[in-house]
């Protein structure tokens, strides 16, 4: 152990338990709680059960989802759901020290195809230290290192001096509306991290992200006259080649921290439908996509920009000139965010992990997705990503995790947790 642990690190160290994380990890994966699924409700409450086992007192609460849809900056949101359940443990008071928040979302995305699985998505399987299944990296294994960190201390029989606050949300894959809801209910902290998969580095930024929906109408006729008519799928095209530059455009001098990818605020068009019958010129095409957001950008300049190229583009076109494309903004709408420069949060948390597990400092970047790291940002939270797994597995049929990643980061956790709010 290095020299700079105290007896209580070392002891809430060796109380990590790996057994008990790869059970849990495999436990929690074979629920299915896919972003507004009942599942997803299911497994608030089996989370809010083991945060009673340990301790803490616990709010569960359901949302008020109409007063949450009507309030100011709500991130939008674009699965069905019927409910959504709130989920925070907090630390018996401790006394008049910080307040640290550990942070994870409980919703995973549908698992897609499933002869691309080995298996059922949700049935977990191990190969070695591998855990694979839907939710492994994203982020069942940073829910289950929160977990893990919290029973190690708690197993040292460490008293706090400050609290830490445990926010299980759903809804992070489509907008936020866990994590914002649980804000406007008043839980706050004084830094938060995010236990996303960052792959042994530390995430201080996030890029946005802003979903929309273009309308390009056409003019329908029978197939065999399609002269007639006007095909929406090529009246698209000149649409589609404009955002592509507009793309090229946006990311020709990055943020530093972003420099690194190769698109680092990506343009994407997920999905295209046109047309109700094979003999008949589509009248209308629905294209439907992201827009990244840069850095500090506000999202709303991010709007105009992309409204205006699809305008500009339509003015170009002798057929869209007359019958412009329309663009909405449905579903999630993720502002960037960042960790203050100021903030102590980015050296504690390298420093927990060179004590804890040693190696060199790890590499910061930020990342080009929206995550709930904008909204504690915006709550006035220092707020950071370290979590375990690769988030490039991430939405996959090949969605892993290494328990022994857990396990770091749960170690790192544990001396964050005791750093941070204080010992008496």
């Amino acid at each position: 152990m290095p020299a700079t642990l105290s007896s209580l690190e070392a002891a809430a160290l060796a109380a990590v338990d790996e057994t008990a994380i790869g059970r849990m990890l495999l436990d929690l994966l074979a629920v299915p709680s896919v972003t507004g699924s009942d599942a997803e409700s299911d497994l608030q409450h089996v989370l809010a059960k083991h945060l009673r086992g340990l301790g803490l007192d616990t709010d569960l609460w359901s949302m008020d989802l109409p007063a949450l849809r009507a309030a100011s900056g709500f991130p939008g949101t674009e699965a069905a759901r019927s409910e959504a359940w709130g989920l925070v443990g907090l630390t018996p008071d401790g006394g008049d020290g910080p307040t640290l928040i550990l942070q994870g979302h409980v919703d995973v995305v549908p698992p897609g195809d499933p002869a691309q699985w080995d298996g059922d998505p949700f049935a977990p399987r191990t190969a070695g230290d591998i855990v694979y299944g839907r939710g492994a990296c994203d982020m069942k294994a940073g829910v289950v290192a929160n977990l893990a960190a919290l029973a190690a201390i708690r197993a040292s029989g460490a008293r706090l001096r400050g609290r830490v606050a445990v926010h299980f949300v759903v809804s992070e894959e489509d907008g936020g509306l866990g994590a914002f809801g649980t804000l406007r209910r008043g839980h706050t902290g004084d830094a938060c991290i995010i236990t996303e998969p960052t792959g042994g580095t530390l995430v201080t930024a996030n890029a946005g992200a802003l979903t929309f929906r273009i309308e390009v109408p056409g003019k329908a006729t029978h197939g065999s006259t399609r002269y007639a008519g006007v095909s929406a799928i090529d009246a698209y095209l000149p649409i589609h080649q404009a955002l592509a530059a507009l793309e090229a455009r946006r990311n020709l001098r990055p943020d530093p921290l972003m420099a690194e990818y190769p698109v680092p605020y990506p343009l994407s068009v997920g999905s295209v439908s046109a047309g109700d019958w094979a003999s008949s010129v589509p009248d209308l095409l629905v294209a439907e996509g992201r827009l990244g957001v840069r850095l500090d950008e506000d999202p709303a300049q991010a709007r105009a920009e992309l409204e205006e190229c699809v305008a500009r583009a339509c003015e170009r076109d002798p057929w869209l000139s007359g019958h412009p494309a329309r663009v909405t903004w449905p579903g999630g709408q993720y502002a960037s965010g960042r960790l203050r420069a100021d903030s102590t949060l980015r050296d504690m948390v390298h420093d927990a992990h060179a004590d804890a597990v040693g190696g060199p400092r790890m590499p910061e970047r930020g990342a080009p997705y929206g995550s709930d790291l904008r909204l504690y940002s915006a709550a006035g939270i220092p707020t950071l990503h370290f979590g375990p797994g690769d988030v490039r597995l991430a939405h996959g049929p090949r969605e892993q995790v290494k328990v022994g990643e857990v396990l770091t980061v749960a170690r790192t956790l544990v001396l964050a947790v005791l750093r941070s709010v204080g010992t008496k």
